[in-house]
């Protein structure tokens, strides 16, 4: 069993930067691929950004690419999520996600999942 906790969230101006912090339990954390979802009202969840379990490779959503860095630090057990040049249509929820496989990109494919921590971009 893994627990996620993420922290970081807030409401911010259009421009701005956050980073987002995901603390995991457990001693296995480097056999999780890692994710970060988010869900806006009324939408549905989906993909942000992913990195696979030794952090060599990750992947994002286009409307993130260049704007977003995923990265983790095994030793600590912990994922980040830095945004930067947030703009109002970020606003959601953000979710941390873990599976044990190489990748995880899905909804449907999520093993774990965090309580989620709020953002909001105003205009």
């Amino acid at each position: 069993q893994v627990q996620l906790v993420e922290s970081g969230g807030g409401l911010v101006q259009a421009g701005d930067s956050l980073r987002l912090s995901c603390a995991a339990s457990g001693r296995t954390f480097n056999i999780y691929a890692m994710a970060w979802f988010r869900q806006a009202p009324g939408k549905e969840r989906e993909f942000v950004a992913g990195i696979t379990q030794s952090g060599s490779s990750t992947y994002y959503l286009d409307s993130v690419k260049g704007r977003f860095t995923i990265s983790r630090d095994n030793a600590k057990n912990t994922v980040y999520l830095q945004m930067n040049s947030l703009k109002p249509e970020d606003t959601a929820v953000y979710y941390c996600a873990a599976k044990r496989s190489i990748v995880v990109r899905t909804p449907n494919n999520v093993e774990y999942w965090g309580q989620g921590t709020q953002v909001t971009v105003s205009s």
